[in-house]
């Protein structure tokens, strides 16, 4: 299993929202940079991400789940863009700060905290397990 990370701006698209949708998920579209689009085309799935809520909060709230693989993302006339489905699997009890992730030496090499930027990034099963602890959760009963 591969683990990820999915960044939206909670008052556009919330974990909360994921929530709401239920087990059909949501496309995760709009997405529009190549290395974003890349990493989604890599998954399984399966696949296990973190919902980070960006600009507002900036802090990892939620479990994810990939639930459809890579497909032509609906919003996209081009035909450039793709996306994978996620669905929620439970919020995390101790949301995870950018600020606290950057003060943590373990994770000094995690994408998101040398490129905040990006907005589907791999996380490695280190700083999976890590963030999970670290927020509250049994790394193995996810």
């Amino acid at each position: 299993m591969a683990y990820w990370l999915f960044k939206s701006e909670p008052d556009v698209f919330s974990f909360d929202d994921l929530v709401k949708k239920g087990a059909a998920g949501q496309e995760w579209d709009g997405v529009r940079n190549y290395q974003a689009r890349n990493n989604m085309r890599a998954m399984q799935l399966g696949d296990r991400g973190f919902f980070y809520h960006s600009n507002i909060g900036k802090e990892i709230v939620g479990i994810v789940e990939v639930a459809k693989l890579a497909h032509p993302d609906s919003t996209d006339d081009s035909g450039r863009w793709e996306c994978v489905d996620l669905r929620a699997i439970r919020p995390i009890p101790k949301p995870y700060s950018l600020e606290t992730a950057k003060a943590e030496p373990r994770l000094e090499g995690m994408a998101l905290v040398g490129n905040s930027r990006l907005s589907v990034q791999p996380v490695t099963e280190a700083e999976w397990k890590l963030i999970c602890e670290l927020g509250g959760l049994d790394p193995a009963s996810i």
